[in-house]
């Protein structure tokens, strides 16, 4: 089988490619993220979810709030976890862990927002509108200082 190389023309618009990538993967949201909520601390706000089962109305009706407020989401560096059960979507952090650190009893819906600098914002037994949330990150003091 014959070998392949790359011709010196190709090699360059190889390199822009890789080049390319690895910007990419540095400044699209998500691409390289932080996979826990420890990581994300200073860099992300986070809302969490947890309910008891994926059937749960609540969270049919939390995800339904949010749906059309991806953009807004973004806007504000704010990532969505899901924790269902034991199931946590979202981040690599342990469903248990999430819900003993943030007092997210396993048979309940609730819904947290937790601030850059990791303190719990807001908590809710019932879905938010994402009016809400965003009424409640843009009083926070980074939104309001421009830091986002």
């Amino acid at each position: 089988m014959p070998k392949r190389t790359i011709q010196s023309g190709n090699r360059s618009r190889w390199m822009r490619f890789l080049e390319l990538l690895a910007i990419m993967a540095v400044t699209i949201p998500g691409a390289g993220h932080a996979s826990t909520v420890a990581e994300m601390k200073d860099a992300r706000r986070i809302l969490i979810i947890a309910a008891p089962s994926r059937d749960d109305p609540n969270l049919a009706k939390q995800r339904q709030a949010l749906a059309g407020w991806r953009q807004g989401a973004a806007d504000r560096d704010l990532e969505t976890i899901e924790v269902v059960g034991e199931a946590v979507s979202g981040s690599d952090d342990k469903g248990s862990a999430l819900r003993q650190r943030y007092d997210l009893p396993p048979k309940t819906f609730s819904v947290i927002l937790i601030g850059k600098d990791g303190h719990v914002a807001l908590r809710s037994a019932t879905p938010w509108p994402a009016s809400q949330i965003e009424s409640a990150i843009d009083a926070m003091p980074m939104r309001r200082a421009g830091q986002r």
